[in-house]
């Protein structure tokens, strides 16, 4: 795996996509593609060539599995990783979608500070596998 660097975030919650964005770029020196649905992710990803997926669960429209599933069919994407933000994280949930393939499950609220930490711990848990 490389080094983590592009992150696609998808969250219907524009104050979430700011402070996600805000967090990652400025305190994580991450490169960061904010999307409002699964479908303008859909639109952007193939161009924007994430390292990661970022996804909110629930979203109207497309939920973040849903999405994910259709990001993954595009040429390219098929490996990406995701993580997903939950304001609703029950065990049976986080559980499912680890065993679907997903690094983890990160609760919202979530400490922004914290959240550059969460995701590289997350990447390099998955690349010494």
């Amino acid at each position: 795996m490389t080094e983590l660097q592009r992150i696609l975030h998808v969250d219907d919650d524009a104050d979430i996509r700011t402070i996600v964005e805000l967090s990652l770029c400025s305190i994580g020196g991450l490169t960061v593609q904010s999307c409002s649905s699964g479908k303008e992710a859909i639109a952007s990803a193939l161009a924007f060539q994430p390292d990661l997926f970022l996804l909110d669960m629930m979203m109207p429209g497309m939920t973040g599995e849903e999405t994910w599933t259709e990001l993954r069919r595009l040429p390219g994407l098929e490996q990406v990783p995701v993580i997903f933000m939950t304001a609703k994280v029950q065990n049976d949930v986080s559980v499912m979608l680890k065993q679907l393939g997903a690094l983890d499950v990160i609760a919202k609220p979530f400490d922004p500070v914290g959240l550059p930490t969460l995701l590289h711990a997350a990447w390099h848990r998955a690349a010494a596998e």
